[in-house]
């Protein structure tokens, strides 16, 4: 029996985190990608514009519009696994979840993925969701073709031999270059992960950073501010057998220090700012030494219920170090109370375009902040140490940066905005956040 999209009244619309905010015309929620050509088509005639929205998990204005809001909630479901090419078709609605189970029971796995799985397939490729590896990278440097709607109506299979000036930008297009409705990934035969999570100091993490990176497949860490503590996590491929958390500690681990009891101390934090140092410390201890081993979608995942805002910086990753000593120089002679940890990952260069990982081997530096606590004074004074560092912001996460900034970092910026400028020359998927990040 075949699907039929629906059409629906404007509601407001809200991300995750509940800083953004848009009141659409109409919300579409299309079945194919002839209903999303369709819903193209029809928003040009009405003269509007087009946005899709998965889970609201980006932190900017990406997704806003005041125009058809497309919701891929039936754009779901694996149209094909290809065992000889190693790759799985994925329509772009599907939750990274579902696609990781399904994978799963096939025998497959992703080569790496970000440390949530809530968002769809497509929006995530869309901002640049990455996780943190030495040799592999985002879940778009994963992509191997995709299906793109463009502004003229146009249904467009891209890859590297077809349309491929198209497929190399659009892997991470920023939602400007068109609607994509698929997403075929490259996968590999199902392998098992060694987790080593345990404290470091943040001085012997930070001056063992670069062997720590080397000798591992996947390393990433969190330093809690007014503290020297750091939690650091070690991934590596592992001929098994499987030894995943057992269920009383991993609830614990997860769920009861990491959601909970965090919710409790970040609320606290809130109302009595003076208090977080104290909080940070006991936070910082609170985490211990476990070893697991499991499939990779179970270990390079967790789950995220306590609300925030993010930023993101991915700079040279040489210059991590010197970047996130500044950080913890700026935060202890500040008047800042901060309460979230932040986060520090890599990846390896990319050939995206737009990739915060384009050209470049690149560190991450993650900034967060509870919803609802201040966030201007510490965002832009990290921000200002991450640009002196020639970082790139994450497309999904605040920042203040625009497209003469953005130029500077991205040497391939201009081929970007000129495919742009081809496929979509009266900026039907524009919105207020691109004509800053892209130009006019």
């Amino acid at each position: 029996m075949s699907r039929s999209g629906t059409t629906s009244a404007a509601r407001t619309w809200r991300n995750w985190a509940g800083n953004i905010t848009a009141r659409p015309a109409r919300e579409v929620s299309p079945a194919s990608p002839e209903e999303v050509v369709d819903a193209v088509r029809r928003a040009a005639e009405d003269g509007l514009t087009v946005k899709t929205v998965g889970t609201g998990h980006s932190f900017t204005a990406i997704a806003a519009t005041g125009g058809v809001l497309i919701r891929p909630d039936l754009l779901t479901g694996i149209r094909a696994i290809d065992r000889t090419a190693m790759t799985v078709t994925v329509e772009s609605g599907t939750p990274l979840k579902r696609l990781n189970q399904v994978l799963a029971r096939e025998g497959l796995s992703l080569t790496n993925m970000g440390d949530i799985m809530v968002q769809t397939v497509a929006g995530a490729v869309s901002t640049g969701t990455h996780g943190t590896g030495r040799e592999s990278g985002s879940i778009a440097a994963q992509i191997t073709a995709l299906e793109l709607v463009t502004a003229d109506g146009s249904l467009l299979t891209c890859s590297a031999s077809e349309n491929p000036d198209v497929f190399a930008a659009a892997r991470i297009g920023l939602g400007a270059l068109g609607v994509i409705t698929a997403v075929t990934l490259a996968v590999e035969p199902v392998f098992l992960l060694t987790a080593d999570e345990g404290p470091m100091t943040f001085d012997k993490v930070t001056s063992e950073f670069d062997a720590l990176h080397a000798e591992n497949e996947h390393f990433e860490f969190f330093w809690f501010p007014h503290t020297d503590n750091c939690s650091t996590k070690r991934n590596n491929r592992s001929a098994g057998p499987a030894d995943p958390p057992g269920r009383l500690g991993a609830w614990i681990d997860d769920e009861l220090l990491s959601n909970g009891l965090f919710q409790v101390a970040n609320s606290v934090g809130r109302a009595l700012p003076p208090a977080i140092p104290a909080i940070a410390r006991l936070a910082g201890r609170a985490f211990s030494t476990r070893r697991y081993t499991d499939i990779p979608y179970k270990v390079f995942t967790s789950t995220r219920r306590v609300r925030f805002v993010e930023m993101e910086y991915a700079l040279p990753r040489e210059a991590c170090v010197a970047a996130l000593r500044e950080v913890r120089a700026m935060i202890e002679r500040s008047p800042l109370r901060v309460s979230f940890p932040v986060e520090v990952r890599t990846t390896p260069a990319d050939d995206i375009p737009l990739s915060t990982a384009s050209g470049r081997e690149s560190a991450y530096i993650a900034v967060h902040l509870y919803k609802g606590t201040p966030q201007r004074a510490y965002f832009t004074a990290v921000e200002r140490i991450m640009i002196a560092h020639g970082g790139r912001p994450h497309w999904g996460k605040l920042h203040s940066r625009d497209a003469e900034y953005l130029s500077g970092v991205y040497p391939r910026f201009g081929e970007f905005t000129r495919l742009r400028d081809r496929l979509d020359p009266d900026r039907r998927f524009g919105n207020d956040y691109l004509r800053r990040v892209l130009g006019d």
